[in-house]
């Protein structure tokens, strides 16, 4: 089998519980371990949230507000979607990545929502059977803004963050999937990007949790360890081609 489970899911494991919402691995038993996440979002543009905190405790999971559901990068597992709505009404799909269609299509169709696509992704809208929300910065009324991120040629994605509750998802850049990490790693950069990471994408985010598409996410010192794992990603780079190559390898050959 490859690093990813391409067969129909059989059941999920919840992963990344928190006050305003939940991931799922569709494939428990998958090496590659992709997470999908279900969020309850704010109701409200980011500035407008940005503005509504900005002099109260950082920690707005108090604050739990009446937004609506948004998919991120969503798999398919039986009963999965009774879990979604119990978190409210599905206001959008979220496609983060190039290589993250997986059920998007499915779910919109269901949920009857659109299917929202960062402008500079290219392999998405022909892989996605349902209507397309081409968006730019912010999300919706998700709270979220996304940043383009481009690690290498031909690798596009998207990662979000919300500033109301310093919430962060990134797709494939960072994980904590088998293949990512190596030796005492918490948070790793995908192995062909530890030599030419670019940063730059996560300035001024200081996150309190780290939602991932490969891997269950960090809630302990978030922004800790995000830093260390952006610090020391070129360092650890030949500990992680020793450990990790063969396996991403196998991982990169089964997403294309």
């Amino acid at each position: 089998m490859g690093a990813y489970d391409r067969s129909p899911s059989t059941g999920y494991r919840i992963v990344d519980e928190f006050n305003r919402g939940f991931g799922w691995f569709a494939h428990p038993d998958e090496e590659g371990l992709r997470a999908s996440h279900a969020i309850v979002g704010t109701g409200e543009s980011e500035a407008a949230a940005s503005d509504a905190t900005s002099d109260s405790d950082s920690d707005s999971d108090a604050d739990d507000g009446d937004g609506e559901v948004w998919l991120f990068d969503p798999l398919e597992a039986p009963g999965i979607g009774d879990e979604i709505e119990s978190l409210g009404d599905v206001a959008g799909v979220v496609v983060c990545s190039d290589y993250h269609a997986r059920d998007a299509g499915a779910f919109a169709r269901r949920f009857d929502v659109p299917v929202y696509v960062p402008e500079w992704l290219e392999r998405v809208p022909e892989r996605v059977d349902a209507p397309l929300e081409v968006v730019d910065g912010e999300l919706g009324t998700s709270g979220f803004v996304l940043r383009e991120s481009r690690p290498l040629p031909g690798w596009r994605e998207a990662i979000a963050y919300r500033r109301a509750d310093a919430t962060l998802y990134v797709p494939d850049l960072l994980g904590t999937a088998p293949p990512y990490l190596t030796g005492d790693e918490q948070l790793a950069v995908y192995l062909l990007c530890r030599l030419r990471l670019q940063t730059a994408v996560f300035e001024g985010i200081a996150p309190e949790r780290i939602l991932l598409g490969h891997g269950p996410g960090v809630f302990d010192d978030a922004a800790a360890v995000l830093a260390d794992a952006l610090e020391t990603a070129r360092r650890g780079f030949p500990r992680a081609l020793v450990t990790n190559g063969p396996t991403q390898l196998r991982a990169l050959l089964d997403a294309l």
